[in-house]
């Protein structure tokens, strides 16, 4: 099946990509979760319109990445969440509580969407997450889960 990816996949491609997948990838995973709509003809005046978006939000150069990841990796994050009295958390950590720990430290202001989390977060302590600044460029973050 012909899709137009709209957002980043990881091993699959960038928003705005016009890409063949299997028929069940994109009717069960993709499409459901707004990665993805239909390629159609009509659809490929989306295309142009999803990658000037991307191009305004996307950090441009190595460069750029390499400044905003030695912010990322210079700040200490610190995410106070409810928490029970054995240490395990009330839910998880998301990449949107992330991203807003991070800028309420003093960081850049970071897409939830670039923000990869290992394994689920349930737990008190230190953790560790990436960001994906550029297809060349991840950063790490250090998070200290606290009880709030």
């Amino acid at each position: 099946m012909k899709i137009i990816l709209t957002h980043e996949v990881s091993g699959l491609g960038a928003a705005g990509d016009v890409v063949d997948v299997k028929d069940g990838y994109a009717r069960n995973y993709l499409i459901p979760r707004k990665f993805a709509i239909r390629w159609t003809k009509g659809g490929e005046k989306d295309v142009e319109q999803i990658r000037r978006a991307r191009k305004i939000h996307e950090i441009q150069t190595i460069e750029q990445a390499n400044q905003v990841k030695a912010q990322l990796e210079g700040v200490k994050v610190r995410l106070a969440v409810r928490a029970g009295d054995a240490g395990r958390l009330f839910g998880s950590v998301t990449p949107a509580d992330i991203a807003s720990a991070i800028k309420a430290a003093g960081g850049p202001e970071v897409d939830k969407r670039r923000i990869e989390i290992g394994s689920p977060i349930k737990s008190l302590g230190a953790h560790q997450s990436s960001v994906r600044l550029h297809p060349e460029v991840d950063a790490k973050v250090s998070i200290e889960v606290v009880a709030a």
